[in-house]
């Protein structure tokens, strides 16, 4: 006998959803995700579709009435419950918007928990669309089968950081200047963590100061390389979660 085939398939389009998901629930998608599955994905009745609402986890549901302008599906069963993500902030200066835009993506790739955009004195941008911001992140936790969403806070002024930062959680500063091996660094802490990474133009003395007599704050390198912002955000962020996140 032929086996049977998986249900729901992997190619079965996978939408975050603004409400909870239960056994037996109708929801109604309309505008960009019914454009999606009704145009893009052209599904129709019956058609499978996974769901997750950052809540409960990832469902699987049917499709029961398509059209142009709104979808409803059945939601069916639980596939998964909401991921446990470790606890890690991305704490990421704020770049160009198209380079940002690649630090959200990977972030949510690579499983970062929350992430706090920072505006330091040498940064280019001065301003984040957080709408279109977490679409980013929902765009890629849709495409990397997360279903936790990372937190996305408001920009925040890096002295303002700085002062606020009260708790326990270590601070690795990825600081162009050097600093201790950073996965040795890494490796040899546990609990809470967070990376703070620089804009195109790098700290300034004043806030590298500020920042490295935080009690929390160890500063690290990430090789002999002077690293894009970008890149260091998200090497660094890779680096952590093999040395001590879920991977």
């Amino acid at each position: 006998m032929p086996a049977t085939p998986a249900w729901p398939p992997k190619s079965a389009p996978r939408l975050f959803v603004g409400q909870k998901v239960a056994a037996g629930v109708n929801l109604t998608i309309e505008g960009s995700q019914a454009h999606y599955l009704a145009r893009v994905m052209r599904v129709g009745e019956g058609d499978p579709v996974v769901l997750c609402d950052d809540i409960t986890g990832e469902w699987a549901a049917r499709v029961v009435a398509a059209d142009k302008r709104s979808v409803s599906l059945l939601a069916e069963a639980l596939l998964r419950p909401r991921e446990q993500v470790p606890d890690f902030t991305l704490c990421a200066a704020l770049l160009k918007k198209d380079r940002f835009d690649l630090v959200l993506e990977k972030a949510c790739e690579l499983g970062v928990r929350t992430i706090q955009p920072v505006l330091t004195r040498r940064c280019v941008a001065d301003k984040l669309n957080l709408e279109r911001a977490r679409s980013v992140l929902i765009e890629a936790a849709e495409q990397c089968a997360r279903t936790a969403l990372p937190e996305l806070l408001a920009p925040v002024k890096l002295d303002a950081l700085v002062k606020g930062w009260s708790d326990a959680r270590a601070l690795y500063f990825a600081d162009e200047n050097g600093g201790k091996n950073a996965a040795q660094q890494f490796a040899a802490f546990s609990g809470p963590a967070a990376l703070l990474t620089g804009p195109e133009g790098g700290f300034d003395e004043a806030e590298r100061v500020a920042i490295r007599a935080l009690p929390q704050a160890h500063p690290i390198t990430l090789g002999p390389r002077v690293l894009r912002g970008e890149t260091a955000a998200i090497a660094g962020c890779a680096l952590w979660m093999g040395t001590c996140g879920d991977w």
